[in-house]
């Protein structure tokens, strides 16, 4: 009872603070409209943020959380790609980069820092592929249109013919192409095997494809309803080990494949993959009892293509300025910062990071925050479907709270914001499946913004939240600043709070057990996802 009056007092004073400071110069305005003001004022004084007194209390600390500063660094991240070929892709030289300014600036704020190193499969596509039949009849398939690469293929140059395995086709197809070794009983070594997507993991299917003795491997969409007919961003995933080239296809390809005697098509995948290493980045702050910790996480990494500013150098920024904000602040529970490497290969540095920590110290973590994509230029507001509301799929126990305090600091702005669906597209992936609460933010990417979505938010309907997404535009033009400025501040407030006291994530862990509450299983979940990319 002691700490529950003392946080209310903490917490009205903190209010008291951050209204009647602005209350005068602010006449005729309702309360969301002080906070905005307070939180987000058009000049703050040089010296407000140095002391660390505004970084006591969620009510306070937002204040300090400028975008201004956010965009410094993200400044340096964009300086950062130009200097190194275009990009910050996990295993290049401004992945190395980011990641020393990221260290010297936690140091230089007082941090212990560590880099941890782990393997991946670094892939960069070096040109577009080709796919062409040569007989029966010569065709040539276009680029994009018609084919793309599988994530994480390697590189080849064959030609042999096709053979379908176990394919389906027709609209409310079950698909089980290529699932099980024995669908390639019959199939002839040194063909190339064309699978249709379906109830199976990619990377199951071409490696089976390759232990039967494929050159290659095409695998068309499923084509059982109309939204399962085109290309997909999808991947084979980091631990991919069939060692022969991979494309995929819309369906009227792969039926146009299937149904021609005698095909015969030439593959080739223009791509760089290597196994190598790179680092994830975890700082701790030096107070706060090391038994509860509250972790936050951002993916460090960009794509390829581009500089990546918005994904996720939008999420990476503001987390390191919201460190260096926390940095002379007083938590009770320990806060612990991460910046994941290799996110865009698959979640690899974040799976890796919670797959290696002891039982005993993931059992230390009471919450994981991620923030990925939060400063979209066509933006919504997007938390977490923690509770499941919105989706059917429930995160950890305490998840649900940790989305109902981001949906608090949204309603003291007087903002929109919605539910975003667990879909393991991003780093909470793993935390999720070993029963850590989570939550987070998310402005969208490459899904395109409703009508009411734009009369919600702004922005313009029918285009995509992010338009610049995995794209080389991806740079300093694709940040909305507002979207920056108000995400950041609902880091700061949760965070913040959380540093202070987890009794609601404890409450809501506590009454799970009691009632034996059972949400629905990580397991039986169908993963369609693991990262951006599709797996199956």
């Amino acid at each position: 009872m002691r700490n529950k009056i003392n946080n209310r007092r903490l917490l009205g004073a903190a209010l008291l603070a951050a209204i009647s400071g602005q209350a005068s110069a602010a006449k005729g305005l309702d309360v969301t409209e002080l906070f905005d003001q307070f939180w987000s004022p058009t000049r703050l004084g040089t010296a407000e943020c140095r002391s660390g007194v505004l970084s006591a209390t969620p009510l306070l600390l937002p204040r300090c959380m400028q975008a201004a500063n956010s965009m410094t660094h993200l400044q340096m991240f964009n300086d950062i790609a130009l200097a190194n070929g275009g990009n910050r892709a996990a295993g290049l030289p401004g992945y190395q980069r980011s990641l020393d300014y990221v260290q010297a600036t936690l140091e230089s704020a007082g941090y212990r820092v560590a880099r941890q190193a782990f393997p991946f499969s670094a892939f960069y596509p070096q040109g577009p592929g080709v796919l062409q039949s040569l007989a029966p009849t010569p065709a040539q398939y276009e680029w994009e249109v018609d084919f793309t690469y599988l994530s994480q293929t390697d590189a080849g140059d064959v030609s042999a013919p096709v053979v379908a395995v176990d394919i389906a086709l027709g609209e409310g197809n079950q698909s089980s192409s290529g699932c099980e070794a024995e669908d390639f009983a019959a199939f002839p070594a040194g063909s190339i095997a064309l699978l249709q997507r379906g109830s199976c993991n990619f990377q199951i299917k071409a490696e089976n494809a390759a232990a039967a003795g494929a050159v290659g491997v095409v695998i068309f969409n499923q084509g059982d309803s109309e939204d399962r007919k085109g290309l997909l961003n999808a991947t084979l995933g980091d631990a991919y080990a069939g060692g022969i080239p991979v494309l995929f296809t819309t369906y009227d390809v792969g039926v146009s494949l299937a149904q021609t005697a005698e095909q015969q098509v030439r593959m080739v995948t223009d791509v760089v993959r290597e196994r190598t290493q790179t680092y994830n980045l975890v700082a701790e702050h030096k107070r706060g009892k090391s038994d509860n910790v509250v972790m936050l996480g951002a993916h460090l990494d960009s794509v390829f293509e581009g500089a990546g500013i918005n994904d996720n150098g939008s999420g990476s920024a503001a987390l390191l300025e919201l460190a260096v904000q926390m940095a002379k602040a007083k938590p009770k529970n320990r806060l612990r910062f991460a910046w994941w490497g290799a996110e865009e290969s698959g979640l690899v540095g974040s799976t890796y990071y919670v797959n290696q920590l002891p039982a005993e110290d993931k059992a230390k973590i009471k919450a994981y925050l991620n923030f990925d994509m939060i400063a979209s230029p066509n933006f919504a507001y997007f938390i977490y479907d923690g509770d499941g509301s919105d989706f059917g799929l429930q995160g950890p126990p305490g998840s649900a709270a940790i989305e109902r305090l981001f949906g608090e600091y949204y309603r003291l702005r007087g903002l929109p914001f919605e539910g975003d669906e667990i879909s393991f597209r991003s780093d909470y992936a793993q935390f999720f499946l070993d029963g850590i609460a989570f939550g987070g933010l998310f402005t969208g990417a490459e899904v395109v913004k409703s009508e009411e979505q734009a009369r919600r938010y702004g922005g313009t309907a029918g285009e995509a939240f992010d338009p610049c997404y995995h794209e080389a535009c991806d740079d300093l033009n694709n940040i909305d600043l507002r979207a920056l400025e108000v995400n950041g501040d609902a880091m700061a407030f949760v965070a913040s709070w959380l540093s202070l006291s987890t009794k609601i994530v404890d409450d809501e862990i506590a009454a799970s057990r009691e009632s034996r509450r059972m949400m629905r299983s990580a397991q039986a979940y169908d993963i369609t996802h693991w990262g951006k990319h599709w797996v199956k």
